[in-house]
């Protein structure tokens, strides 16, 4: 047996045990800056969202799905407030899952149930485990949590 190639991946193991958080952290942003975007996109283009709702029109939940996204993503992204970020993001993924995407079922071309119940499932990870190391609320309150 090759005790160096053990001793690597020994070294390799402790590594990702010391920094994985830091991939944790790095999903949320991404979805953060993700939902930030989509929200974007709806505010400049709102014809889009009532494509997405499969030409169903909208009223104020088109409002809230927009500042939602907009709000909740920036949330997610700079780690602040982040289970209020997620909590404003939940009902409408769950709208989608169950309204919109269920409607036309799995195994669509853009993957769109898939997609939504992968993103509510993420959503629904942050709001019981918080923002992650990777946050300004870490950064701001870390002399009171420690690094544990």
């Amino acid at each position: 047996m090759n005790t160096t190639a053990l001793t690597r991946a020994e070294r390799i193991t402790a590594w990702q045990w010391v920094h994985n958080s830091t991939g944790y952290d790095l999903i949320r942003m991404f979805l953060g800056a993700a939902l930030l975007v989509r929200g974007i996109y709806i505010a400049l283009n709102p014809g889009a969202l009532t494509d997405l709702a499969g030409g169903r029109p909208l009223d104020w939940t088109s409002y809230y799905i927009m500042i939602a996204h907009i709000a909740g993503g920036l949330l997610l992204l700079i780690g602040w407030l982040t289970r209020f970020g997620a909590l404003i993001q939940i009902p409408v993924l769950v709208s989608a899952v169950f309204f919109v995407d269920i409607q036309t079922g799995l195994a669509r071309d853009d993957q769109s149930l898939e997609l939504s119940g992968l993103v509510l499932m993420i959503l629904a990870v942050i709001l019981i485990f918080g923002p992650g190391r990777l946050s300004l609320a870490y950064r701001r309150f870390r002399s009171k949590i420690g690094d544990g």
